[in-house]
């Protein structure tokens, strides 16, 4: 159809295909990553992590079974300006005592995407708590009001994040559910890699807005998760995401619900032709059920009547003489009126 018509559909435009995020092209060089499988290693690689925020993932095997038990926490991902650790703690005979002090220190960010729940499964799966974490979509509403409307808490992904401030999309596909507690193969390591370098290069970007964008509080949008409690991002009080400076905008139309039960049906009215049709009908049906019998009086018709009781027809003649009143006529003979006899 022509776009110039009154009546034309609109299409909607396709997005731009954005590049492929890769930590191998977008960190700066050199840049160190290490896959480390022993905790001694683990401890002496931590050591010599540069001061600064730390983009945070988590990864394990996947249940395969509906409804089963998640399986612990197979990897653990962090990744700063110039290094990428892939600490393999599965395959480790005890968790790393440094890592377990860089997820405890306050003064160091922990960020990633939905990190709340990656926290807490952390904690129950090896008892080790995390200070000073930030959620980058309650950051990313905290700190671009105006592109986020909607709910403050209601969730934006990694790769929805990577796109809209650094301009890359971010690969899934199959490595995302594969086996996390073998070793890793390359294609497991980049995409863990990229998962938590991509988290860190969201919050270079946001937290660079962050100081222009007034009554921006890092309680609005960092928490710690202590013994499995959520506290402020000093772990000291409860907390829980709140922002009084956002404007979720308008509320959204209600939704027509889809569900068959729930809509009510309403009857429509008879249209015209439907209301001849059923008259015509009727009509019809009626003159074929009326009998005209003769009396010695004229013709007399003769309707089928319902019998309410037995569910059958019979004939009732109409101006039918009562027992009490004989005809006037003295030759009058019972025989000419019958009785009426039952139809079953």
């Amino acid at each position: 159809m022509s776009g110039t018509a009154e009546g034309s559909v609109k299409t909607a435009v396709p997005r731009p295909e954005l590049p492929r995020y890769f930590w191998r092209d977008q960190c700066p060089a050199p840049t160190r990553i290490r896959y480390i499988t022993n905790h001694l290693e683990a401890d002496f690689e931590l050591s010599r992590l540069a001061i600064g925020p730390l983009g945070f993932d988590l990864e394990w095997r996947p249940n395969y079974r509906k409804g089963g038990r998640e399986n612990p926490v197979a990897l653990v991902q962090l990744a700063g300006f110039d290094t990428i650790l892939l600490l393999h703690i599965s395959a480790m005979s005890e968790f790393p005592l440094k890592l377990r002090e860089v997820l405890w220190d306050p003064l160091r960010v922990k960020t990633g995407v939905s990190i709340q729940r990656d926290c807490q499964k952390l904690h129950q799966d090896w008892g080790v708590s995390t200070r000073n974490c930030v959620e980058l979509a309650l950051l990313a509403r905290s700190v671009d009001n105006a592109r986020w409307k909607g709910k403050y808490t209601s969730p934006l992904g990694l790769s929805r994040l990577l796109e809209t401030y650094v301009g890359f999309s971010l690969a899934k596909g199959k490595v995302q559910r594969s086996n996390w507690e073998h070793r890793l193969t390359l294609a497991q390591q980049d995409y863990a890699a990229n998962d938590a370098r991509a988290g860190y290069a969201i919050y270079a970007k946001l937290i660079a807005m962050a100081r222009d964008v007034p009554n921006t509080d890092p309680s609005h949008y960092s928490f710690s998760v202590v013994n499995g409690f959520v506290l402020d991002h000093l772990g000291i009080s409860r907390w829980s995401p709140h922002n009084p400076y956002y404007d979720p905008g308008p509320p959204p139309p209600p939704r027509e619900s889809k569900d068959p039960k729930e809509i009510k049906k309403t009857p429509r009215p008879p249209t015209s032709s439907a209301v001849s049709q059923t008259t015509a009908s009727f009509e019809s049906s009626f003159q074929d059920g009326v009998s005209m019998r003769n009396d010695g009086q004229g013709s007399i018709p003769v309707v089928p009547a319902v019998n309410s009781r037995a569910g059958a027809f019979h004939r009732i003649p109409r101006n039918r003489p009562t027992p009490t009143q004989r005809p006037q006529n003295h030759s009058y003979d019972p025989a000419q009126h019958s009785v009426t006899t039952r139809i079953q």
